[in-house]
């Protein structure tokens, strides 16, 4: 199977900047998809950043101006560099490929890496 691990998270101030990246292992095909979520305490998870087919890609609202997806769908890496951080963006963040299979899609989710925005 797939094996994803994030790293990069840690404490900035508000304003800052942090870079967080995920590597794969395990993977023979180029990932259809790639992507980031994040999930703050109390809230459900959410999508904050994918690329498609090594291309496309789409933001939450929320982050667009903000934070810059990143990544190579044939190795297997990826990076989120985020800007301007505000403690609105503490979380949780999680790395996510999907691939084509056989029987349709499956995904892949690291173990997240803790990103805390405070002064």
């Amino acid at each position: 199977q797939v094996h994803l691990v994030e790293s990069g998270g840690g404490l900035v101030q508000p304003g800052g900047s942090l870079t967080l990246s995920c590597v794969a292992s395990g993977n023979t095909h180029p990932f259809y998809a790639m992507g980031w979520y994040r999930q703050a305490p109390g809230k459900a998870r959410e999508l904050v950043a994918e690329v498609i087919s090594n291309r496309h890609t789409r933001y939450a609202d929320s982050v667009k101006g903000r934070f810059t997806i990143s990544g190579d769908s044939g190795e297997g890496t990826m990076n989120l560099q985020m800007n301007s951080l505000a403690p609105e963006d503490t979380a949780v963040y999680y790395c996510n490929v999907a691939l084509v299979v056989s029987t349709g899609m499956t995904e892949y989710w690291g173990r997240g890496t803790q990103v805390t925005v405070s002064s």
